[in-house]
């Protein structure tokens, strides 16, 4: 009897344990792959930052899933249009940038859930594969993940939690930094501060508190402050680190520790 399709994230986040994610930024299957074999739970193609466009995306999910990893896109601000062409193509989960409002989030939930709790127009090709074709399932299913990455995010915070259909948040530490007047990618107790109150308003809706992070340590860092989901780095940024540091290392030279955001 063939195994129930769906999200393998969703059991796994009733549990206690932290999930640990990978980053991709180059538009490349084999990259993808590398990512999805390194041992991390889930990957994301970054379709904001990152250099993936829609046609270089259905043979990354396909690799980051044959890999063993849960296959997720960041798209870019704003493209509902990508979003459900990425669940169509077989993304088991979303996030969605920059959502500073109610609106915002709620426009969110429209594109990535089907009626009646949303408006995703059916046309699963792939997805069928991998989740299924019954609409309150996939519902169940798909991660939306809304971005907290800015002061304005911050001052809406209770009310885009309040959000229904949202499974939870996922900060980009970078711009709330900047957003807050603080320099990105350097922590400060003003920063943890902000990080922390996010993780409290999450506890108190039930929501899913995911965050990006320079390193495996910074990871475990912001498990400590209570984070569920944290994605290490990116591999344009360990590809760039690693092989600096193996150049430094021939010439008997000292490096700075790797490390990075994307």
């Amino acid at each position: 009897m063939a195994s129930p399709k769906g999200n393998p994230l969703r059991s796994r986040l009733d549990s206690a344990e932290p999930l640990f994610g990978g980053w991709c930024t180059l538009p490349t299957p084999f990259a993808a792959e590398l990512v999805g074999t390194s041992g991390v739970d889930y990957a994301v193609v970054d379709m904001q930052h990152g250099l993936t466009g829609y046609s270089d995306l259905v043979s990354m999910l396909q690799a980051i899933s044959l890999a063993g990893a849960v296959p997720m896109v960041r798209i870019p601000f704003g493209d509902h249009g990508i979003a459900q062409r990425a669940l169509d193509a077989g993304a088991m989960g979303l996030i969605f940038p920059m959502i500073n409002t109610v609106a915002l989030a709620e426009d969110a939930v429209r594109s990535c859930r089907y009626p009646p709790l949303g408006e995703r127009s059916y046309g699963p090709i792939r997805a069928r594969l991998h989740i299924d074709i019954d609409t309150e399932w996939v519902n169940q299913q798909v991660l939306c993940l809304v971005q907290i990455e800015t002061q304005e995010a911050m001052d809406n915070l209770d009310g885009i939690l309040a959000v229904s259909g949202i499974d939870g948040v996922y900060v980009g530490p970078a711009d709330l930094a900047l957003s807050h007047g603080m320099p990105p990618g350097k922590s400060s107790p003003e920063l943890d501060a902000l990080l922390s109150r996010i993780v409290d308003g999450c506890r108190s809706r039930a929501r899913i508190p995911a965050i990006h992070t320079l390193s495996g340590a910074d990871a475990r860092d912001k498990v400590a402050l209570g984070y569920r989901m944290c994605s290490i780095g990116s591999d344009s940024v360990w590809l760039g680190s690693g092989y600096t540091q193996q150049v430094f290392l021939a010439r008997e030279q000292t490096s700075e520790a790797a490390g990075g955001l994307y």
